[in-house]
C-alpha cells in the first residue's frame, strides 16, 4: 500500500493546490454507509469498487463503517485486530459499555478495514437514542417504522465511535464522508455534539424523488412546482425526508452524483451540493485482445448451460443465435424502467416473428424481491439438464472405449453395432426425460405476491409466456445473483461479462451504473414514442452480426478508461480537500479555485463502425458468411484503436473530456450498458 502521500500537491487535472497542508497519515477517512458488506443496491457497488483506489492513497488511515449481519460476516470479512489505536480504545469503549463492534478486513479489493455495529444488540438504547435525535434537530421517528428505527440506533453507535475515535486521535484530524439517508442520523448527531471532525454527506438519489417518480409523476419537468413538506406527508415519510434534509444541511460538504440529480437536490432538500462526484468502475486492463474474448466465451457459455436447463423439452432454438440481455438493480418497476423494457420487449418479439429472424433474444430480470426460495420447475430442469449429461457422458465412455478396442485389433467397428440394446435404451429414456406438458416457467423463484407483482402481471398482460414461437424469451431472476448459488452460479460482474447487452430504460437515474452507448429520450417524449424508440435500438442490435457486435464490444472496452474510478475518484479528493478547509480553516486552506465539475460531462465518439445499431445492421436480420468476410476486410481493428487513442484525449485532463456544456438534464434518458459481445 502506498502511504504518506502528502496532501500538499500542485494542480493535477482539475484538483486543487494546498497553500499548506498535512500528509495522508497525520489524517483518519472513514466512510458510513448501510450497505457496507450489506448489498442493498447501488452503493454497496459503489463502496466496493472505488475501496480499492481509496485504500491504495490512504492506507491503513482508511475505514468503512457499516451494520453487522453474521452472514455477510462469515462470507465476506476477515477478522483481525485494530493496527489504529484510536480505532482499538473506541472499540474497547464501546464494547464495555453493552455493545457489539467487530472489526476486520473486507475481502474485495483493495481489502479496506471494516468496522461493524450489530444493530440488534444495541436496541435497548432505542428510547433514549430517539430523544437524542429529538434534542439535537427535533425530529421524531414513528414506532411502527422498523427501517428507520435501526437507521437511528445505527447512526447513534456511528456518532458514539466517532466521538471516542476523536478523543484518541493524537493530533490527527478525521475526515468522515456519510452516504444516503440511512447514515445521516450519525452526522446530525455528530454535529449537535460538536465533534472535531470534517463531514461530508453525499446523497445518490433523493428520497422523495424515489417516491415520486414511482408514483408516475412528471417529476423534472415539475421539479420547482412540489410542495415538498406536503407530498412527504402524504407518502408517510416525512421523518425519513426530515433526516435526509437535516443531514444535508449539517455537512460540511454536501456532493451528489450527476448534475440532474444536483438539480433535483436543489429543489427537494433545499442546498445546492458543493460538488458532484460521478460513479466509476474499477477497470481491468487486459494486456491482449483475446483475453476478454476468453473471458465473454467462458461466461457466456455458462449462462447458455442454465438456459438448457431452463428451457428443457423446448429447446428448439440455436443457441449459438440466441442474445443474451439483461437487467438488474432495485426493484422499482417504474423507476428502472422495467415497465417500458417489458412493453418494448413485446413490440421486439412481433418484429422478430414477422421477419421470420432466427435470432432468439433471452432476457434477463435480477431484481430482489420477496420469494418463497426456488420454485420446484426449474429446479427440475437443471437436474434433468445434469442427467442428460451425466448420460451422454456415461454412452460416451463406453463407445470411445469400444472404439479404442476396435482400433487396437486393426478392425473399422460396426457401428450399428457398437451401441447395444441397453445404450439405446438409456438414450430413449433420456429423451423421454425431456418432455414436459407445460412451458418453461418465467420465473426462477415462488414469489410471494404473485398475482400482484409488477413483473408478472405485465408478463401476462404482453403474453410473453417463453411459448415455442416467441422470439424473446423471459427469465425472472428475483435475487441478486452468487457464485454460491445451486441455480446459477455467477457472480453479477461473470454474468455481466457473458451477456451480450445491458438495457437499463430507467425513468429515474440519478447516475448509478449505466452510462449508455444509447440513449433514449424519456423526458420529452411520450412513453409510446420512447418505447417505439427503443424497440427499434433492439432490434437494430439483434440484426447485428457476430463481427459488427464484437466490433462494438472492443470499442466499449477502450472507452471503459474514461469510467475508471482513477480518474473519477478526484471529484471524491475534491470534496475531503474542501471539507478540510470548511471544518478545520485554521490549519487548511484551499486556494480559490472552480472544483472539478461534470457540467457538459460527454464521452468521446469515435468516428469508427459502426456507430449505431441502424447504422451497422444488414439488409436482412441475418448476415451471410460472405458478408463477414467482406467486413473483416474493411475493418482493421488496429486502425480502429489508433482512432480510438487520437479521440479519446488523456483523462489526466479534465478540459478534454468536459469539452462543451449543455443542460444536465438532457441526459435523463434510457441508458444502455453493453456487455461483452460475440
Amino acid at each position: 500500500m502506498l502511504r504518506g502521500r502528502s496532501l500538499s500537491v500542485t494542480s493535477l487535472g482539475g484538483l486543487p493546490r494546498w497553500e499548506a497542508g498535512l500528509p495522508v497519515e497525520n489524517l483518519l477517512l472513514f466512510e458510513v454507509s448501510w450497505e457496507v458488506t450489506n448489498k442493498v443496491g447501488g452503493i454497496y457497488t459503489v463502496i466496493q469498487t472505488k475501496a480499492k483506489t481509496t485504500a491504495d492513497e490512504w492506507g491503513d488511515n482508511y475505514f468503512l463503517i457499516g451494520p453487522y449481519f453474521e452472514h455477510n460476516m462469515k462470507t465476506q470479512v476477515e477478522q483481525c485486530e485494530p493496527v489504529n489505536d484510536a480505532v482499538r480504545r473506541a472499540m474497547d469503549t464501546m464494547n464495555k459499555h453493552g455493545c457489539q463492534v467487530r472489526f476486520g478486513r473486507w475481502l474485495i479489493e483493495g481489502s479496506p478495514y471494516v468496522v461493524l455495529f450489530d444493530i440488534g444488540y444495541s436496541a435497548w438504547n432505542l428510547d433514549k437514542w430517539k430523544g437524542d435525535l429529538w434534542e439535537a434537530c427535533s425530529v421524531g421517528i414513528p414506532y411502527h417504522d422498523q427501517e428507520a428505527n435501526d437507521m437511528l440506533i445505527f447512526g447513534s453507535l456511528t456518532a458514539w465511535f466517532l466521538k471516542e475515535v476523536t478523543d484518541h486521535a493524537d493530533g490527527r484530524h478525521v475526515i468522515v464522508q456519510f452516504h444516503e439517508w440511512q447514515a445521516g442520523i450519525g452526522l446530525i448527531l455528530s454535529r449537535a455534539r460538536k465533534l472535531p471532525i470534517a463531514t461530508v454527506f453525499t446523497t445518490h438519489a433523493t428520497l422523495l424523488g424515489r417516491y415520486l417518480c414511482a408514483a408516475n409523476i412528471d417529476f423534472y419537468n415539475h421539479l420547482d412546482k412540489f410542495n415538498i413538506d406536503k407530498e412527504a406527508g402524504e407518502r408517510q415519510i416525512y421523518h425519513r425526508y426530515c433526516m435526509e434534509r437535516a443531514s444535508v444541511h449539517c455537512a460540511h460538504v454536501f456532493t451528489t452524483v450527476s448534475e440532474i440529480t444536483a438539480i433535483e437536490a436543489e429543489h427537494m432538500l433545499k442546498r445546492k451540493p458543493d460538488v458532484v462526484t460521478p460513479n466509476g468502475l474499477n477497470v481491468k486492463k487486459f494486456s491482449a485482445v483475446h483475453e476478454f474474448q476468453n473471458l465473454h466465451a467462458m461466461y457466456k457459455a455458462r449462462i447458455q448451460e442454465f438456459v438448457r436447463g431452463h428451457f428443457y423439452g423446448h429447446l428448439d432454438f440455436d443457441l449459438e443465435k440466441t442474445l443474451f440481455l439483461f437487467i438488474a438493480g432495485r426493484y422499482e418497476f417504474s423507476n428502472k424502467g422495467a415497465d417500458i423494457f417489458l412493453e418494448s420487449l413485446s413490440r421486439l418479439n412481433f418484429l422478430l416473428r414477422m421477419h421470420k429472424s432466427d435470432v432468439t433474444v433471452v432476457v434477463f430480470f435480477i431484481m430482489p424481491a420477496k420469494t418463497n426460495n426456488f420454485n420446484v420447475e426449474t429446479l427440475k430442469g437443471q437436474a434433468v439438464r445434469k442427467q442428460l449429461w451425466d448420460t451422454a457422458h456415461s454412452v460416451k465412455e463406453k463407445f470411445g472405449k469400444k472404439l479404442y478396442d476396435a482400433l487396437l485389433r486393426g478392425e473399422i467397428p460396426d457401428m450399428n453395432n457398437i451401441l447395444d440394446r441397453d445404450d439405446m435404451t438409456i438414450m430413449k429414456r433420456a429423451i423421454f426425460s425431456t418432455q414436459r406438458q407445460s412451458l418453461p416457467p418465467v420465473t426462477t423463484h415462488n414469489m410471494i405476491d404473485d398475482s400482484t407483482d409488477p413483473i408478472l402481471s405485465t408478463i401476462r398482460r404482453i403474453g410473453l409466456f417463453n411459448s415455442r414461437t416467441d422470439r424473446v424469451k423471459l427469465i425472472l431472476h428475483p435475487e441478486f445473483l452468487s457464485s454460491t448459488s445451486p441455480l446459477l452460479p455467477m457472480d453479477y460482474e461473470e454474468f455481466v461479462r457473458g451477456c451480450h447487452l445491458g438495457v437499463f430504460p430507467s425513468y429515474y437515474e440519478p447516475w448509478g451504473y449505466t452510462p449508455g452507448i444509447y440513449i433514449v429520450d424519456r423526458r420529452f417524449c411520450s412513453p409510446d414514442d420512447s418505447c417505439n424508440q427503443l424497440t427499434q435500438f433492439l432490434y437494430g442490435f439483434c440484426k447485428q452480426s457476430r463481427r459488427q457486435r464484437i466490433i462494438q464490444r472492443n470499442r466499449t472496452e477502450r472507452l471503459s478508461d474514461l469510467l475508471d474510478w482513477r480518474y473519477l475518484g478526484r471529484y471524491y479528493q475534491h470534496a475531503r480537500h474542501l471539507t478540510l478547509s470548511r471544518a478545520f480553516p485554521e490549519k487548511f486552506h484551499m486556494e480559490p479555485t472552480s472544483p472539478p465539475t461534470t457540467e457538459g460531462f460527454k464521452y468521446p465518439r469515435p468516428p469508427s463502425v459502426p456507430p449505431s445499431p441502424s447504422g451497422s445492421q444488414g439488409s436482412s436480420p441475418q448476415s451471410s458468411d460472405a458478408e463477414d468476410d467482406d467486413e473483416d476486410e474493411r475493418y482493421d481493428e488496429e486502425e480502429e484503436a489508433e482512432r480510438d487513442r487520437l479521440n479519446i484525449k488523456s483523462p489526466f485532463s479534465l478540459s478534454h473530456v468536459l469539452a462543451g456544456r449543455r443542460s444536465s438534464t438532457e441526459n435523463t434518458r434510457i441508458e444502455f450498458r453493453p456487455g461483452p459481445t460475440g
